[in-house]
Order: C-alpha cells, then sequence, then structure tokens
C-alpha cells in the first residue's frame, strides 16, 4: 500500500502568487493544476465575490507536491506548521531565505523566516543536519 501525502496551505487569495513564489524559489518545480471558483456567482452565496477567482494551485516543488487552496480569512498561517529545507550549502540556504523574507516576509529565529503570505519555512544548513 502506497500513501501519499500532500501538504495544504490555506491561504486568503493568495494562493497564485504563492505558487508564483514557489515555482520561482524551488529548482525542479512546476504547476501541475489551477482549479477556479465557478462563474456563477449566484451559486456561489456568501462566496459570490469569489467567481471566476482561483480557488485552488497545485505545484510540485522538487517532487513534493503542494496544494494551495484559497480558503478566505478564517484560518490564518501560525507558525505550529512549519516546512524544512535542509540546505546544502550557504549558497542555497541565502537563496530561499532572501526569496522567502523579500517582499514582506519576515525573519525568525534559529532559521525559521515567513513568506509574504505568512507561511512559516525553516532554512537548515547542512552543518546543522549532522
Amino acid at each position: 500500500m502506497t500513501t501519499n501525502i500532500t501538504p495544504c496551505i490555506w491561504l486568503d487569495g493568495t494562493a497564485q502568487a504563492a505558487a508564483d513564489l514557489y515555482l520561482s524559489l524551488f529548482p525542479n518545480a512546476k504547476r501541475t493544476s489551477t482549479v477556479h471558483y465557478p462563474t456563477d456567482a449566484a451559486a456561489l452565496g456568501p462566496n459570490a465575490h469569489m467567481a471566476g477567482q482561483v480557488l485552488m494551485e497545485e505545484v510540485e516543488l522538487d517532487g513534493n507536491p503542494f496544494t494551495l487552496l484559497n480558503g478566505g480569512p478564517q484560518f490564518p498561517q501560525t507558525e505550529a506548521v512549519c516546512f524544512q529545507i535542509m540546505c546544502a550549502d550557504q549558497a542555497e540556504v541565502d537563496h530561499y531565505w532572501n526569496g522567502f523574507t523579500a517582499n514582506g516576509g519576515a525573519e525568525s529565529q534559529c532559521g525559521w523566516c515567513k513568506d509574504p503570505f505568512g507561511v512559516s519555512w525553516q532554512v537548515i544548513p547542512a552543518a546543522s543536519t549532522s
């Protein structure tokens, strides 16, 4: 039996921008699917303002699947969950760190930072993993 686990990151209208950032940072990354809300606003009820907009982006980052969901403001990001990136050298650490913290991201401690969408990442240099 094979079980595939795909993290789903809940975002508030920024799934497409988050996908674009992640695709620009990770080598061997690709967008595998984009799903839009239906265009019939009446059928969406209280979410009528989302008609035709991106509901979900599915991406693959170095072989790891991720779903980015435009779910709304109900569940903001927290540091309780982060994604770890094991880096081979300082250049790779700098690549990810600078990419995540630019344009509204934030630095934290112990290798943690937030991207501009509030998602927490732990960028770990090789020396820390031995």
